[in-house]
């Protein structure tokens, strides 16, 4: 899938995620479910695809470095630590208003699921493409794809993205209606 794909699945799958769980937290985690998306995605994507040269030209490989699911949770977590490290500063950075600003275990806990499920839900669409993932199988890493679609294919992509967004609406009426049920 394309890499903007990648971003939107990602983000809604996120939100979604973040707001089933914590329900009063819907734009803050919508935020940093955005940026959790481009961080992690852009990291798996960028670490796990090689060039080989061939007489046709340079052709972009995968790798087993980050394609597959183990690998993909470890380099999501690795992409929140910047993410971590900046709100720390923030909340931290201003020692007059720690009382009120500190790091809560949500948000820790926020930006810490949102590290293990990026990588996965980078799999989840990539599975469908032509190269797939990799899988380890008797010892050697072997390509699988459920559906043999080209990564650039616009219905497929457009499918992905249309449920990235139902999945963005979905959070938002969640939140809003968890909001005024409960808090109004």
């Amino acid at each position: 899938m394309k890499l903007r794909t990648h971003y939107i699945f990602s983000t809604g799958l996120l939100t979604l995620l973040d707001s089933v769980l914590f329900h009063k937290y819907f734009y803050y985690a919508l935020i940093l479910s955005g940026i959790v998306s481009v961080i992690g995605n852009s990291l798996i994507d960028r670490i796990g695809h090689k060039e080989i040269a061939t007489g046709y030209g340079y052709i972009p490989v995968r790798t087993p470095l980050t394609h597959t699911i183990p690998r993909s949770v470890v380099w999501g977590i690795v992409s929140v630590v910047p993410v971590f490290i900046l709100l720390l500063i923030y909340y931290n950075g201003f020692s007059y208003h720690e009382y009120y600003f500190s790091l809560s275990n949500k948000v820790v806990l926020l930006i810490l699921l949102n590290g293990v499920v990026v990588g996965p839900s980078h799999l989840f669409l990539d599975v469908f493409t032509e190269r797939g993932i990799y899988v380890k199988r008797n010892g050697k890493w072997r390509r699988f794809a459920l559906a043999h679609f080209s990564y650039d294919n616009p219905l497929v992509n457009g499918l992905a993205i249309l449920l990235g967004v139902i999945m963005l609406l979905a959070a938002l009426y969640l939140h809003n209606y968890h909001y005024y049920n409960y808090y109004s």
